[in-house]
């Protein structure tokens, strides 16, 4: 079936009103395109600027309660150095919840150097990793003119998610790029050992922080339609760890054991404090810390069953749903919002196609246009005081939801677009 043949399956007053909306979206569509783009640079400009002050220069907090510049790094770069020397990570009072192949994906940047000299060449990084991945998502986004790839582009420089992960030295900018570009290599139909391989090291240095990463490994399993991509990226994976162990005295069964009692710590206590829009804070705000990981692995294998089902429809489909996924299925700090940019190009891929389904682009562009707004930089999570940042919280969590939805729908209609 092509998109030509799709009849469309909406009521006479419902063409109306988005023929309407069409017409005036038409009308004005430059000039709110400008708007978009200037308030997007702007707020951009100065929140990443601030942030990348942070990243690189600022020690003490600002106020009382702000975090220290670059605290996420230099907690991964104590670790790694800690690790590489035969000591303890896990337990102790230490934050460390990440499992041992990421100490071994994360040496190039951080075990060599002291603090100061890695926050340069992560901040360093971190452009290369942001220019990346405006390249990948202007060329997926389907934009044909200059002020729609301009605003595309923006996009993710205006992203509150964007700027805090800079600031707090995150991981999701280095390899969110790496992740996407490594899953649209498997649109292609070779089957050449070389390909594999690129995409095998793109997904396994992307699952440095595998609670982003783990639920897109579906979309590796299914949609080349051959095991041998996601039997390398296991394979490597479970050299990694196995190498990262030779480091621990203990060994490599007692380090998992620490690891895997020091995540699911962190995802029942710290789910609270720092965490906001996943099945743990909801869990552990309703005193049910012990379903946090039976929930999370019931969402992971419904989202596996809804990707092989569906894992020859458009791959940004899949990508935007399994974005949304591993945003809600575990323990996430603000910084890892910048996952909703990917449902968010699949929404615009949708609305450039405008389908008669969705009222010839008209409800996919409405979502855009809403979930961009709760997304704009600084974010109202910290902006707001009390309760009008819980408030904004919940209308974000629910954007969230229609959108995913919205896209569990799309499925059909995308196969062969």
């Amino acid at each position: 079936m092509n998109c030509g043949q799709m009849k469309p399956i909406t009521k006479r007053g419902d063409r109306g009103s988005a023929s309407k909306l069409r017409s005036w979206w038409t009308g004005h569509r430059t000039t709110l395109l400008r708007l978009a783009v200037v308030v997007m640079a702007v707020g951009g400009l100065v929140w990443l600027g601030y942030q990348s002050w942070r990243l690189l220069c600022q020690s003490p907090p600002i106020w009382p309660s702000s975090p220290t510049g670059a605290v996420d790094l230099k907690q991964r770069h104590e670790e790694v150095h800690r690790w590489f020397t035969g000591k303890p990570v896990y337990g102790e009072g230490k934050p460390a919840a990440y499992p041992p192949a990421s100490y071994v994906i994360l040496w190039p940047l951080l075990g060599w150097l002291a603090v100061t000299p890695a926050r340069w060449l992560w901040a360093a990084t971190t452009v290369a990793a942001l220019g990346w991945l405006v390249c990948v998502i202007v060329r997926e986004s389907g934009a044909d003119t200059l002020l729609e790839r301009v605003f595309v582009a923006l996009i993710p420089f205006s992203m509150y998610a964007t700027g805090a992960a800079i600031g707090n030295g995150q991981l999701i900018v280095h390899m969110l790029p790496m992740l996407v570009t490594g899953l649209l290599l498997l649109r292609r139909n070779q089957r050449r050992w070389h390909e594999d391989l690129w995409v095998a090291a793109l997904v396994l240095m992307a699952m440095v922080k595998p609670s982003v990463a783990a639920p897109f490994f579906w979309i590796v399993l299914f949609v080349p339609g051959r095991l041998r991509p996601a039997l390398l990226v296991a394979l490597g994976y479970v050299t990694l760890t196995c190498f990262a162990a030779s480091f621990q005295a203990p060994g490599l069964l007692p380090v998992l054991r620490d690891w895997t009692t020091r995540a699911l710590e962190v995802s029942a206590w710290e789910s609270l404090k720092w965490s906001n829009i996943n099945l743990h804070s909801w869990s552990s705000a309703l005193g049910l810390e012990e379903w946090n990981a039976p929930a999370s692995l019931l969402m992971l294998t419904a989202l596996g069953l809804w990707t092989y089902r569906h894992r020859h429809a458009d791959l940004w489909l899949l990508l935007g749903v399994a974005a949304l996924v591993a945003r809600f299925w575990t323990y996430h700090g603000w910084y890892d919002d910048l996952l909703i940019l990917l449902p968010m190009i699949a929404l615009f891929r949708i609305a450039k196609r405008g389908l008669p389904t969705d009222g010839g682009g008209v409800v996919p562009g409405a979502l855009l246009a809403i979930t961009m707004l709760t997304m704009l930089a600084p974010g109202g999570l910290y902006l707001f005081a009390p309760p009008w940042n819980s408030v904004y919280v919940a209308a974000q969590t629910i954007v969230w939801i229609v959108v995913l939805i919205f896209l569990l729908g799309r499925d059909r209609s995308m196969k062969a677009c």
